[in-house]
């Protein structure tokens, strides 16, 4: 069995006390952003991943210090490891929704959506495979946008947890319809194998949709807890 955390937050506010927890190298990502907002979902997921990794491996959150250089360029600008440890990570941030998934030796990916636009039919041909498409070509508006919700987001979990991203096509995954468990059906990219990836749907609240996928042939057991400032050292 593998276990997976998945911890929600909504933005923290940009104060000299979270500010503290950066390394220069993630303060100079943060100061890149040029709208407020998406600078406090990067420090939101900063300061959260430290807090909980902190708590994990009993240290002080501003002891921890995150690896994220892209395997393609070496700049820390790709997904956060933990050097030395065999968690394994995964942040996504959406509207007000700032997510963590964390696990143990396997390899994890996130994905959280706000839901306010609709599916219309460019979005459902650059996203979903032929089978998906037939799969809610019958739904009416909303449940078609709900089920398209849930694609993305699984679609998108399951790129991260490769670390190769958008670079698999959204097309090149099929996953079980929406009246089905969630899960991989199959992948024309050989970087995720159906038999070996496991899906869940996630809860981060109204207005938006979610989803965690780990990279294991192993049963997943995931919970999801909401995080806020007031932890911040405890």
């Amino acid at each position: 069995m593998i276990t997976c955390s998945v911890w929600w937050a909504t933005p923290v506010e940009d104060t000299a006390a979270h500010r503290e927890l950066l390394t220069d190298v993630e303060r100079a990502r943060f100061e890149a952003y040029r709208r407020g907002e998406d600078r406090r979902r990067f420090l939101t997921g900063r300061v959260l991943a430290k807090t909980v990794v902190g708590r994990q491996l009993g240290v002080p959150a501003g002891t921890v210090v995150f690896d994220a250089s892209c395997e393609d360029c070496d700049k820390q600008h790709g997904p956060p490891r933990v050097p030395g440890s065999d968690l394994e990570l995964s942040i996504s941030h959406s509207g007000e929704r700032v997510g963590l998934a964390v696990t143990a030796g396997a390899k994890v990916g996130l994905d959280v959506e706000t839901t306010t636009r609709r599916a219309d039919d460019g979005l459902l041909e650059y996203t979903l495979s032929p089978a998906e498409r037939s799969a809610v070509a019958a739904l009416g508006d909303d449940a078609r946008t709900r089920a398209f919700f849930r694609y993305w987001t699984g679609k998108e979990a399951l790129m991260k947890a490769t670390g190769k991203g958008l670079r698999i096509p959204l097309t090149s995954l099929t996953l079980a319809p929406p009246d089905q468990p969630p899960g991989l059906v199959s992948s024309a990219d050989p970087a995720l194998d159906a038999a070996a990836t496991r899906l869940a749907p996630l809860t981060p609240g109204d207005g938006y949709d979610a989803a965690v996928a780990v990279l294991t042939t192993e049963e997943l057991d995931v919970t999801e807890r909401w995080w806020s400032p007031a932890t911040l050292g405890n």
